[in-house]
């Protein structure tokens, strides 16, 4: 492969692509998109304010200025939509005074075009950076106010006046940041991929290459159901007439029914192919692969998995256990702090995407489960689904 396979991403198809993941939640208006760009320009703000006040023990400056910076680009990109200007219009008039303003814009820019082709990454933000997202922010600001004070409503020139002198300043901040909005746009479009992708595609299990008796099962059906022994209520489950596992209570002082928390590995099972917590209930650990053994499916990688559990039990317990919630719908930054849980183990290779859908389907049986006290859970890992029924 040589220099010449490699392009460089086009403005218009950033924008394309921006707009394909927005989930226009909202009805369309330009509201929500004006709300995240205020706000993402906020957090450009913070993460520059956390570089200085920790300035040895906050890693990865640099990586989370690319993707603010993402972020900032996919609000301005949808707010233009909404108002009927693309962003290649605006990114071709960056440099134009506004009575040669050129209609239409060029499907050909590039994001190279906008900035110098060669600039020192920074490790931290200089004073020209800082100076620059201050300016940034009052450009936002002064957006805000007018929009709030009607001085745009239906004025289309006066709205892309505002929004290019905000793309002017993006474009200079991320100069000054040693950043390419190329690598900006590229970890945006990753990102929301990795959220909202426009093609679910399943990934393969991460057993597939594992000897058929150390695979986790492919499809499985588990009785799981309460019972009281000597006055104290117990869940236990129940695989081809045999107890799996212990019986299980909250270990709480407030009972609140994680006693039924193993469906939540379940969920892990069926949806993401991953779960030590029940290989080793199943004693399919992979010992055929001794590193695989220790390291993904050993007791440090049951403790991971029980540590997300817990955590996102308790994230749960403030949203209503996800009632009503559909794929989409879960914090993003749930989700991203669950990447986070598992960082080094092969489960971090599942999308935040694929993740909701475990967690989704996982307390869905969960609630049925509160709600009726036992039940019947069938796994099919084929299809990526858990589903629960009554037990007889």
């Amino acid at each position: 492969m040589t220099d010449d396979d490699f392009a460089p991403l086009t403005i218009a198809d950033y924008a394309a692509r921006a707009l394909g993941t927005d989930q226009r939640s909202d009805g369309g208006s330009i509201t929500f998109p004006m709300l995240g760009l205020f706000g993402e320009t906020g957090s450009l703000l913070s993460e520059v304010k956390k570089k200085q006040r920790d300035k040895a023990s906050y890693l990865g400056y640099a990586d989370t200025v690319a993707e603010e910076l993402g972020d900032v680009l996919w609000y301005m990109t949808v707010l233009a939509s909404r108002v009927g200007i693309g962003l290649d219009e605006l990114c071709a008039n960056v440099e134009t005074s506004f009575g040669n303003w050129r209609q239409g814009g060029d499907a050909a820019l590039s994001f190279a075009a906008l900035q110098p082709a060669i600039m020192d990454r920074k490790t931290e933000p200089s004073p020209a950076f800082e100076t620059t997202l201050l300016r940034l922010a009052g450009e936002v600001g002064m957006l805000v106010s007018d929009q709030q004070a009607g001085h745009l409503s239906d004025n289309r020139a006066a709205f892309a006046g505002r929004l290019v002198a905000i793309l002017r300043t993006i474009i200079h901040a991320a100069t000054d940041a040693g950043v390419t909005l190329e690598a900006a746009a590229i970890k945006n479009l990753a990102k929301t991929a990795d959220r909202w992708p426009s093609e679910r595609i399943y990934p393969q299990p991460f057993d597939e290459s594992a000897l058929p008796d150390e695979k986790l099962p492919r499809i499985l059906t588990l009785d799981v159901y309460e019972r009281n022994v000597r006055g104290q209520s117990y869940v236990y489950q129940r695989c081809n007439g045999i107890n799996i596992g212990d019986r299980l209570t909250d270990n709480a002082l407030v009972a609140d029914d994680y006693r039924f928390h193993d469906v939540f590995h379940l969920a892990h099972v069926a949806v993401l192919g991953w779960s030590p917590v029940i290989r080793a209930l199943l004693r399919l650990k992979r010992k055929e692969d001794p590193k695989l053994d220790e390291a993904e499916d050993g007791a440090r990688a049951i403790l991971i998995e029980e540590g997300v559990t817990t955590w996102i039990f308790g994230q749960a317990a403030r949203l209503d256990y996800f009632e009503g919630m559909k794929p989409g719908d879960l914090p993003f930054d749930l989700l991203k702090h669950i990447r986070q849980f598992v960082a080094g183990y092969e489960a971090a290779d599942c999308p935040l995407w694929l993740w909701e859908e475990a967690i989704l389907e996982g307390y869905a049986a969960f609630r049925f489960l509160r709600a009726h006290r036992r039940g019947r859970v069938h796994i099919d890992m084929i299809h990526h689904r858990l589903r629960i029924e009554a037990l007889p």
